[in-house]
C-alpha cells in the first residue's frame, strides 16, 4: 500500500508542474447568435424572414483530403435560439446537384453526403455532443468524450430536421432541444463549436474551424458559439413505456411437458430520464427487455480462454464511456483491449447453475437472468466532475424440474445486486483528469460452491496532458477482492485464470482454508499523439509502458479479465503521412514490440512487429504486417499442471479494399502463421462484398474460413495416474467456416427493415496422442512422449492407454473431437413513428443442432445439411411498441 501513496504522489507532482505550460495559443473562430424574433418551420428551406437576424458563417477549410485548401464547394450556416430551441441552418453549395449522393441506410450509420454540428455545451474542452443529418434526411448522432477519443453511437437524443435538394446544392434546417443538452446556469454562455461537411463523390471533409491533422485532439479546438443569453434550465423528464407479445414456436418433445412446440408470453415494462440537475441525468429501466438486439455472432475457442460479445442492449451501452476502465495497454493480442473492471454483459447473462436432474425427468431452465430493474445517474458538472453511478438487481432464478410423481424446483442463481460508481474530475481544462471507480457485486446464499457471495473491485486513474496535448502521461491502479465460501475460493484459485495449482509456480500456492481472495494490478503509459508535421504531413507518434496484473487478481464477477499473474510490456513508434503524396492519399507505418513476464520472475514472451497501411488516390486501401514471436512460454496452456514452451513463430496478414463510395465494393484479407519446424500453421481467409443497388438498399455478404493445426501439443486431458498428473496432448487440425449476410432497406429514415444470418461451423480433430515430458525442453520433440501403437487403443468413444505394457489400460480420456454447428438470424422492422416512440417486429430464428458425429464429410455440406434444419430450430416472432412522453 505504501508503494501505491508514493505513485500518488509522484503522479501528483507530474500534475503540479504540468500546470506551469504557456496558456492556450490557439486562434478560435468565433460565431454570434442571437435570439429568434419570429417563426421557423422545420422544412429543409431556411427562407423564414427570421434567419435574416444573423449573419452566415463559412469559410470552411478543407481538412481531408488536401488539408489546409479551400474546399472543392463551399458550405454556410446560421444558428438561431429561443427558450426551448437550438436552430440551425445549412446551404451546402454544390455546382452538380445531380452528383449529390442521397443514400439511406439506419439511424447513426452516416451513409451519402452528410453536415454535422460538434456542440460543447459544457465547455470543458473534452465533451461534445454531435448531430449528423444526410442529405436523405437520415439522422445520426453521438456523445463525443474524453477530447473525442471516444464516440458513444448510442446515444439517442430527440431532435428534428428536413433536407432539401435544389438547384445550387442542397439545404437544411435542424432544432435542437435544449433539454437534450448540457450546460450551466450562466446568464450568458460560451459554448465550444464545429461545424464540419462530407461530400461524398469525392470523400472530402472540410470543418468551419480548421484543427490540423497532427494534433491528435478534437473538442479542445473547437471554435466559439456567443451570444446565447438567457436560455431556461430545462429539465429532461421523459417516460417510455413499452409492450411486448411474443410467439417461440420450435419442435414439440413427445412426453416432455416443457416443449409443447409453441409458447406465448406477454410483458410489459418501462424506460425513462430524468434531469436531476440541468447536466446529471438519471437513466432507469423496469423488467427491460431487448428481444429486438441482434444476434451474437458464433465463437468456440479450444485454448481455455472465455469469449468476449460485444454489447448490444440499449440501456447499457447508452453513456458507457462514463464507466469505461480499462487493465490495458498495447499488449500482443487484441484479446487484452477486453480486461475491464464493468463489463455490463455480466449482468442478465445466462444462469451459473444447473439442476440435478435423473434419467427421465425433463427440466424447465432459463436461458437467461432477468434483470428486475437498472438505474443509471450520469452527467459532468460544469466544475468538471463527470460522475457515473449504476444499480441493477437480477432476479431470482429456479429451475423447474418434472418427474413422475410431480414438480420440484432447484436455484439456478441467486437474487444479486450490481453496483458500479465512476467519477472523474477535469483539472486545468482537461490538461490534467484525475478519477476513480468501485463496483460490487452481492449475491444472496445459494450456489456457494462456486459463485462468491461477494466481489468488490476499484481503482484509481490519471492522465496529464503537455504542449496542446500531444504529450500524455495515462496511469490507473486497480484492486479486487472476492469473498466465498472455502470451496468457492478453492475454485477461484484454481480457475483457468488463476491456476495456483502449476507446480512450477513459486509465486503462487493453493490455500484450501482461504475464505477470500485479493489482487492488484495496474498500467502506466507515455506518449505522443501530435506534433509538428513535415511537408506531406508526417509526424510521428508513439506510446510505450507497463502492464501488471497480480496472481489474485479477479474481475469476472462484473468485470472480464482473461488471465492473471502477468507482468507486460509494450512500446509502439508510428509514422503517419496525412497530405496526399506519390500514389497516396494517406499512408502510415508502425513498429511494436512486446515482453512479458510472470510474478514469479519467469520469461514469458518476447515478440516484434512492423505493419503499414494506405489509402490510394482512387480510394482503395490496402495494409500488411508482420509479426516474428520469437520466444515464447504459456502457464495456461496446459490448464494449470505446468508451464509449457511455445514454438516460436512467423505471422503475416495483408488485407485489400476497394472504394466503399461505389455500388460494389470489395474486401480480401488472409492472415498466416507459421511455427518453427512447422509446429504450428494457420491460414485465415476472409471475404466481404457490399452491394448498393438503390440508394435505400444495402446488401452485405463475407464469408471467412480458417484452417489451423498445431502438431503435437494442444491440451486434451489431465489425467492421475501413479501419484503424477499427465497432461495428455495430441495433435489438432481445426476448420471453421462463417458466412455473414446483413440486408439494410430504408423505405424512409424511420422506416427500416434489416436482416442479419450468420451460418457457423467449426471442426477440430485429434490424433497422434501423448503426454507432456518434459514441457520447458529447448528441443519441440523432446517435450512431449508421444503414444506408439502398442500404447494406445480406441473402442467406444474413448482412447485407453497402456503405459507399463501389462495388457490392462492405465487410464483413459474421451475423443476430443467434435462438429459444431449453429445458426443465428434476425429480421427487424423498425418504425419510429414519432420522434422517440418506436415499433418494432421481429423474427429471430436460433437453430444449434447435434451435429457432432457428422466429422467425416465436407464442411459446407456439414454445416448446410444442419444449420437449416427443424430439430432444434427456435423461432421467435416479437412485437414491441414503446411510446416517449416527453416534458
Amino acid at each position: 500500500m505504501r508503494n501505491i501513496y508514493l505513485i500518488i504522489l509522484l503522479l501528483l507532482s507530474v500534475a503540479a508542474i504540468a500546470q506551469t505550460n504557456p496558456a492556450d495559443s490557439i486562434i478560435r473562430k468565433k460565431y454570434f447568435t442571437r435570439s429568434l424574433n419570429g417563426t421557423i418551420n422545420i422544412d429543409g428551406i431556411p427562407s423564414e424572414e427570421a434567419w435574416n437576424a444573423v449573419e452566415w458563417g463559412g469559410d470552411f477549410i478543407q481538412w481531408q483530403p488536401s488539408e489546409g485548401k479551400p474546399p472543392s464547394q463551399p458550405t454556410s450556416f446560421k444558428i438561431l435560439y429561443d427558450e426551448k430551441y437550438l436552430y440551425i441552418a445549412y446551404r451546402c453549395h454544390d455546382a452538380a446537384p445531380d452528383s449529390i449522393v442521397r443514400r439511406m441506410d439506419r439511424r447513426d450509420q452516416f451513409p451519402g453526403d452528410w453536415v454535422e454540428i460538434n456542440i460543447d455545451s459544457y465547455h470543458d474542452l473534452r465533451t461534445a455532443f454531435s448531430f449528423t443529418l444526410s442529405v436523405s434526411g437520415v439522422r445520426s448522432d453521438e456523445l463525443a468524450s474524453n477530447d473525442g477519443m471516444n464516440w458513444d453511437a448510442n446515444w439517442n437524443p430527440i431532435w428534428y430536421a428536413k433536407t432539401h435538394v435544389g438547384v445550387d446544392g442542397w439545404t437544411a434546417e435542424m432544432k435542437i432541444p435544449f433539454s437534450q443538452l448540457r450546460y450551466g446556469n450562466e446568464v450568458e454562455k460560451v459554448w465550444g463549436l464545429q461545424i464540419n461537411r462530407r461530400l461524398f463523390r469525392k470523400e472530402e471533409r472540410s470543418y468551419w474551424q480548421h484543427i490540423p491533422q497532427n494534433s491528435g485532439v478534437w473538442v479542445s479546438r473547437f471554435g466559439e458559439l456567443h451570444g446565447l443569453k438567457n436560455i431556461p434550465m430545462h429539465r429532461q423528464v421523459e417516460i417510455a413505456p413499452y409492450i411486448i407479445t411474443q410467439a417461440d414456436k420450435y419442435k414439440k418433445e413427445p412426453g416432455n411437458p416443457f416443449a409443447k412446440g409453441f409458447d406465448t408470453k406477454l410483458t410489459a415494462g418501462l424506460d425513462g430520464k430524468l434531469a436531476v440537475t440541468n447536466d446529471l441525468i438519471l437513466d432507469f429501466t423496469i423488467n427491460p427487455d431487448f428481444g429486438q438486439v441482434e444476434a451474437d455472432p458464433s465463437q468456440v475457442r479450444i485454448d481455455g480462454f472465455q469469449n468476449f460479445f460485444e454489447e448490444r442492449r440499449p440501456f447499457f451501452i447508452e453513456s458507457r464511456n462514463i464507466f469505461d476502465y480499462q487493465l490495458t495497454g498495447s499488449e500482443a493480442g487484441g484479446d487484452y483491449d477486453s480486461d475491464l473492471l464493468f463489463y455490463s454483459r455480466r449482468i442478465g447473462s445466462s444462469p451459473h447453475g444447473y439442476p440435478n436432474v435423473q434419467n427421465g425427468e425433463y427440466v424447465k431452465h432459463p436461458q437467461n437472468t432477468s434483470i428486475l430493474g437498472a438505474a443509471k445517474f450520469s452527467g459532468k458538472t460544469k466544475k468538471g466532475w463527470s460522475i457515473g453511478v449504476l444499480e441493477s438487481v437480477t432476479q431470482r432464478e429456479m429451475a423447474t424440474i418434472d418427474y413422475s410423481s410431480g414438480r420440484r424446483k432447484e436455484l439456478v442463481e441467486p437474487l444479486t445486486n450490481y453496483f458500479v460508481g465512476r467519477v472523474q474530475k477535469d483539472i486545468k481544462s482537461g490538461n490534467t483528469i484525475i478519477g476513480g471507480i468501485f463496483t460490487a457485486v452481492n449475491r444472496e446464499k445459494g450456489l456457494s460452491d462456486f459463485l462468491h457471495r461477494s466481489a468488490y473491485s476499484g481503482g484509481i486513474d490519471f492522465v496529464q496532458f503537455w504542449k496542446n496535448r500531444t504529450w500524455y502521461l495515462r496511469s490507473n491502479i486497480v484492486f479486487s477482492q472476492v469473498q466465498g465460501t472455502t470451496q468457492a475460493i478453492l475454485n477461484t484459485q484454481t480457475a483457468f485464470e488463476h491456476l495456483f495449482q502449476r507446480a512450477d509456480a513459486p509465486e503462487v500456492s493453493v490455500d484450501s482454508n482461504r475464505t477470500a481472495l485479493s489482487g492488484m494490478g495496474g498500467t502506466i503509459r507515455f506518449g505522443k499523439i501530435g506534433g509538428l508535421q513535415g511537408k506531406h504531413g508526417q509526424i510521428l507518434r508513439f506510446e510505450t509502458g507497463l502492464t501488471l496484473r497480480s496472481p489474485g487478481l479477479e474481475l469476472n464477477d462484473i468485470g472480464f479479465l482473461l488471465t492473471a499473474n502477468q507482468i507486460n510490456h509494450f512500446t509502439w513508434v508510428g509514422a503517419q503521412w496525412q497530405r496526399p503524396f506519390f500514389i497516396f492519399r494517406t499512408a502510415r507505418i508502425n513498429y511494436n514490440h512486446w515482453s512479458r513476464w510472470d510474478y514469479g520472475g519467469q520469461f514469458l514472451y518476447q515478440a516484434f512487429n512492423t505493419n503499414s497501411h494506405a489509402t490510394f488516390m482512387n480510394n482503395w486501401q490496402t495494409g500488411t504486417g508482420l509479426t516474428w514471436t520469437a520466444y515464447e512460454v504459456s502457464n495456461t496452456d496446459l490448464r494449470g499442471t505446468a508451464s509449457m514452451r511455445l514454438p516460436g513463430s512467423l505471422s503475416h496478414n495483408i488485407y485489400v479494399v476497394s472504394d466503399l463510395r461505389k455500388k460494389v465494393a470489395a474486401e480480401v484479407s488472409t492472415f498466416n502463421r507459421w511455427g518453427y519446424d512447422n509446429t504450428i500453421v494457420q491460414n485465415d481467409v476472409s471475404i466481404g462484398i457490399r452491394y448498393q443497388p438503390l440508394n435505400a438498399l444495402q446488401i452485405n455478404l463475407n464469408t471467412s474460413y480458417s484452417y489451423y493445426r498445431r502438431r503435437q501439443d494442444q491440451f486434451v486431458d489431465a489425467i492421475s495416474y501413479n501419484n503424477t498428473t499427465r497432461t495428455i496432448v495430441g495433435r489438432v487440425k481445426q476448420n471453421t467456416l462463417r458466412i455473414t449476410g446483413r440486408l439494410s432497406y430504408n423505405i424512409t429514415p424511420d422506416l427500416t427493415l434489416q436482416y442479419y444470418g450468420q451460418p457457423f461451423i467449426t471442426r477440430p480433430l485429434y490424433d497422434n496422442f501423448g503426454y507432456v515430458s518434459n514441457p520447458l525442453a529447448k528441443n519441440y520433440d523432446d517435450r512431449f512422449h508421444v503414444f506408439n501403437p502398442s500404447e494406445i487403443t480406441f473402442s467406444n468413444g474413448s482412447y485407453k492407454v497402456d503405459e507399463n505394457g501389462d495388457g490392462t489400460p492405465d487410464y483413459s480420456f474421451n475423443k476430443p473431437d467434435f462438429n459444431f454447428v449453429q445458426f443465428r438470424s434476425n429480421l427487424v422492422v423498425r418504425w419510429e413513428y414519432k420522434p422517440g416512440s418506436e415499433l418494432y417486429l421481429v423474427w429471430s430464428q436460433g437453430n444449434t443442432p447435434d451435429a457432432s458425429a457428422d466429422l467425416d464429410r465436407s464442411l459446407p455440406k456439414s454445416l448446410f445439411d444442419h444449420a437449416f434444419s427443424n430439430d432444434r430450430a427456435r423461432n421467435i416472432f416479437l412485437i414491441k411498441c414503446t411510446y416517449r412522453f416527453v416534458r
